[in-house]
Parts: C-alpha cells; sequence; structure tokens
C-alpha cells in the first residue's frame, strides 16, 4: 500500500495549536505521513505572539532540499513564510523539485493581531509562489491584501478569486469565517469557470486558533491522496468543523481546535 507524503513549509508555533505543529497533527489524522521545514520559531501562546525569530534563509532551503533528495512528497503545503527572501527561497525549491499540490496559506496576522509576514512580501507571494500553486486559501481580509481591494459582499469574493487566479494559481478558496453571515460560514471555490459553495453552520467560539492552517493543511493531505479539489475541500471543510465543534477548552485566549475530533467522528459514524 502506498504511503502518501506532505510536506508543510511553516513556522512553528509553541502553543502547538497552529503552524507546523498544526499541520503535522492535520496529515497524521488523515493518514498522510507528515514531514516539515521551518521558516521562524515562534514564541505564542493562546494570548498572542510573544516573539518571532525568523531562521536564516539558507537554513529553510536546505531543509527543503534535505526532503527533496531523500523522501519526496506527493503534496506541499506553505504557512507562515515571513519575508521575500524566504518566499524566493521555497519558491525556487518547489519549482527545482518539479512538486504539484502546492497549496498556499497566505498567513499574514496571527489571531492576536501579530504580522506573521512582511508588508514588501506579499507581492514576492503573488510573483513567486502563487503561479506555482495548486490552490490559494485566504481568509477575506488577507483576500483583501492580496487583491487590494475591499470585500463586503459575495459578490466581492467572486471577484477577489478571479483576480487571484489571474496571479497563475490554478484553484482559488476564500474563506467566510470572517462575513457577516450569523449563522453560516460559506468558502468560495473558483477553478476558473464556475464557482463551488462550501457552508457550514458557524459556531459561537473563541477557540478558532489555527483554524486556517489546519484546513490548508487537511486539503493538502487529500490532494496528497489524489483526490480532487472538490473533494479535498469538503474534507477539509469538515475536518475543521469537527475540530471546532468539539472544542477543547484550554488557555485564557484564542484557544487551538481539536486535530482528533474529525476521526472521533468517523469512528463514531462508523
Amino acid at each position: 500500500m502506498k504511503t502518501y507524503k506532505a510536506l508543510t513549509i511553516a513556522g512553528s508555533d509553541s502553543g502547538g495549536g497552529a503552524g507546523i505543529q498544526a499541520d503535522l497533527k492535520t496529515f497524521q489524522e488523515l493518514k498522510v505521513f507528515g514531514m516539515s521545514a521551518l521558516t521562524a520559531v515562534t514564541a505564542q501562546n493562546t494570548l498572542g505572539v510573544q516573539g518571532v525569530y525568523p531562521l536564516a534563509v539558507d537554513a529553510v532551503g536546505q531543509q527543503i532540499e534535505s526532503i527533496g533528495t531523500d523522501l519526496g512528497t506527493d503534496a506541499v503545503k506553505t504557512g507562515m513564510l515571513f519575508s521575500n527572501e524566504i518566499i524566493q527561497a521555497v519558491a525556487e525549491k518547489i519549482r527545482a523539485f518539479g512538486w504539484k499540490n502546492v497549496v498556499v496559506d497566505p498567513v499574514m496576522i496571527a489571531k492576536g493581531g501579530a504580522p506573521l509576514l512582511q508588508q514588501e512580501a506579499i507581492a514576492a507571494l503573488k510573483e513567486y509562489l502563487l503561479p506555482l500553486a495548486t490552490v490559494v486559501t485566504p481568509n477575506i481580509p488577507e483576500a483583501e491584501a492580496l487583491t487590494g481591494m475591499s470585500i463586503q459582499t459575495l459578490k466581492d469574493r467572486k471577484e477577489a478569486a478571479k483576480r487571484l487566479l489571474e496571479t497563475g494559481v490554478q484553484y482559488v478558496v476564500i474563506k467566510g469565517g470572517h462575513d457577516d453571515v450569523e449563522d453560516e460560514a460559506i468558502d468560495l471555490l473558483y477553478d476558473g469557470q464556475d464557482f463551488f459553495y462550501f457552508t457550514s453552520k458557524k459556531i459561537e467560539t473563541k477557540n478558532t486558533h489555527g483554524t486556517g492552517c489546519t484546513f490548508a493543511a487537511a486539503i493538502a493531505a487529500e490532494l496528497a491522496k489524489g483526490n480532487s479539489i472538490n473533494a479535498a475541500v469538503q474534507t477539509a471543510k469538515d475536518f475543521i468543523q469537527a475540530a471546532i465543534e468539539n472544542q477543547l477548552g484550554i488557555g485564557n485566549g484564542h484557544g487551538p481546535t481539536n486535530h482528533w475530533a474529525y476521526q472521533q467522528k468517523q469512528h463514531v459514524q462508523r
């Protein structure tokens, strides 16, 4: 039986709710072997980010090189890339190894408001990384930053998706957790021709730390297994919904989601 593999290129979250830690937990829960290349170490917990310590560009590149020359991967998920230089180095390695199923989570701001991507790096993300990507998964504020437009309505989101597709990415998913719809979270997938909607019930909770990382990692895991983009997004939607609904209740701020809830739910249903 084939062992499916996924590589996450992202920052470390000492609190365990987001970043590399969330990605590896998600890969494991979806039965994909997870590998990692750290871009930065953060000191953070549920109350916020206390420090960000980016790694040297060469250190990031060498980690990816180590994976590419031995293990290889069926999918790549990028998260916090921090700087223009790191983005260019990551894009160069992805291109060199010819990796497919690249999921870009354009991590820009932490839940507590700390910037996790330098302003000048946004242009680099669009120029170097998105043309190599299978799918980009911004929330509404991130989509606004990437497109330079205000997003207030579903029509705005559709226009933003069209603009993002022009960067060369194959698919765009604009998440709906930040929209004004009171009882539903509607994620929008655009494939260049059609729009698809993935709807779930909104959960009133402050424990949503790492939702973006987890959602993108779930998509990467499913693409690694050869599933279609629509199927991958649906599984990711179900995975994150279960993770939010079944709260862990740890920490004094924005707590992490429950990464094992999806498999628990699948086991009960069987």
